[in-house]
C-alpha cells in the first residue's frame, strides 16, 4: 500500500507542514477507511479483490511525500484521501510494486520527518481508535505513520462487529496516545492489537512498534 502525504515547505502558499501527531492520525484513518471500503457490502469488485490480495501477504506500507503539482497528480489515483488537523494524506489502492504509476514511483520515500507538538487537546471522541507507538523505538515520521496504519488495519478486523460498524460510520478516526516508557507494558496488556514489524526498514524484525485499543 502506497501512502502519499502532503508535505509543503514551511511558509509556502500550500500552507505549513502538519505536526507529526496529525500526520500519523491521518495516515491511520485513511488506512482504516480504505480497508473498510474494500469490505463494504457495496464494494467495487476491483477494490475488494485488491484489498484481499494485499491482506493475503505482508501488509507492507510505503509512505511517500509530495507537494505542489506532484501532490495534485496523485489525487485521481484510486484510493482514499483524508484531511485531518492540518494533515492531508492519500492511501492508494494496494497493488504490485512493479505496477506503480509513474506519479507515485517518482515520489521520495525519505524526508518525511515533521515537528511534533506538545499542545494539549480534547480526545473525547468516543468513536476514535487509540494508537500508541513504542516509546523505546526510534522511527522517522514515515515509518511511524506506517505502523499507525498497520494498527488501524489490524484493529478494523479485530474489533467486535458493532464497534467496527461504529468506527467505520464515524470515518475511522484515530488518536495517537503518548505512552511513557514505564507504562508501555501495561499498554501491551490492555491492547486489542499489537503490531510487530517485519524489519524491512529502520527496525529489527519482530520489533513491537505499535498497539491499539478501543
Amino acid at each position: 500500500m502506497q501512502i502519499v502525504v502532503h508535505l509543503p515547505r514551511p511558509g509556502s502558499p500550500e500552507g505549513d507542514p502538519p505536526t507529526r501527531r496529525a500526520l500519523l492520525e491521518a495516515v491511520a484513518a485513511a488506512t482504516g477507511r480504505l480497508v473498510a471500503a474494500g469490505y463494504a457490502d457495496d464494494a467495487d469488485p476491483e477494490w475488494a479483490a485488491a484489498i484481499r490480495q494485499y491482506e493475503d501477504g505482508w501488509i507492507r506500507k510505503v509512505v511517500r511525500r509530495a507537494r505542489g503539482v506532484h501532490w495534485r497528480r496523485v489525487q485521481p489515483l484510486p484510493g482514499i484521501g483524508v484531511t485531518h488537523d492540518g494533515a492531508s494524506v492519500r492511501a492508494l489502492l494496494p497493488g504490485p510494486v512493479g505496477d506503480l504509476p509513474d506519479e507515485v514511483r517518482r515520489l521520495q520515500v525519505g524526508g518525511t520527518d515533521v515537528a511534533d507538538t506538545t499542545e494539549e487537546r480534547d480526545d473525547a471522541d468516543p468513536a476514535a481508535l487509540a494508537v500508541a507507538l513504542n516509546p523505546a523505538v526510534t522511527m522517522t515520521a514515515g515509518k511511524a505513520a506506517a505502523q499507525a496504519g498497520h494498527a488501524a488495519q489490524l484493529a478494523w478486523h479485530a474489533m467486535p462487529a458493532d464497534r467496527r460498524r461504529e468506527w467505520t460510520a464515524a470515518g475511522c478516526p484515530v488518536r495517537i496516545v503518548p505512552v511513557p516508557p514505564a507504562e508501555w507494558q501495561a499498554a501491551l496488556v490492555r491492547s486489542g492489537v499489537v503490531v510487530r514489524d517485519g524489519g524491512l526498514t529502520e527496525v529489527t524484525p519482530g520489533t513491537t512498534t505499535a498497539v491499539a485499543w478501543w
